[in-house]
């Protein structure tokens, strides 16, 4: 098992803590990371674009000139494709891009990612994250205490004064350990957990 260094708020060491290899060391497999990637971006879609077909447009009911004897080519309609204020040819319509993963590849993802931010040291424990004001300056004082630029917080539970706290922050972000997805650390260089949110996370990913 990983040994990973444990900070204070300020950005002292202040001892270790053991990690599940299980779930912090196992080999990335960048196949199943990309379909979780894939996946998320897909949910996110909101699949409202919509554009008309030439049978949806208003008009052109009438024939704009004879078939025959014109020198023009032929037209059945004004609301054709070819034409100014037509319908559009395989016209978009809302839809849903959602899918769905298993359960077991999406766990397997999340393990590879976070096994990933272990091995290139971009992974932060800390001993407790806690502010006693939501107050932006304070949130910043431990970002810049740890040295981040761009940095994904992991809590245990509620913490509404750093959420709060952070949300100006550029480059930052909170999360807490049921909500954490592949896409967000994958996105931020740095991963920022509590030491009771990696016990958490041992306890529900194991």
């Amino acid at each position: 098992m990983a040994n990973v260094s444990v900070y204070n708020q300020n950005g002292q060491k202040t001892g270790e803590i053991e990690l599940n290899d299980a779930i912090f060391g196992i080999e990335p497999n960048k196949e199943v990371v990309h379909m979780a990637v894939v996946q998320y971006l897909a949910n996110q879609r909101q699949g409202t674009q919509s554009a008309k077909t030439r049978a949806e447009v208003r008009g052109g009911g009438r024939k704009p000139w004879r078939q025959k004897g014109t020198g023009r080519a032929r037209q059945g309609s004004i609301r054709s494709p070819q034409w100014k204020g037509g319908g559009v040819v395989f016209a978009p319509k809302p839809r849903d891009y959602s899918f769905k993963l298993n359960k077991k590849v999406k766990r397997l993802a999340l393990k590879s990612v976070l096994s990933d931010k272990v091995a290139s040291e971009k992974f932060i424990v800390l001993e407790d994250l806690k502010l006693t004001e939501i107050k932006t300056k304070e949130m910043k004082k431990v970002v810049d205490n740890l040295k981040l630029e761009k940095a994904l917080f992991v809590l245990d539970g509620e913490n509404k004064n750093v959420v709060l706290s952070a949300r100006n922050l550029e480059n930052i972000k909170t999360a807490g350990v049921n909500t954490i997805n592949v896409y967000d650390i994958l996105k931020y260089d740095t991963f920022v957990v509590t030491k009771d949110a990696v016990n958490k996370m041992q306890e529900v990913y194991a």
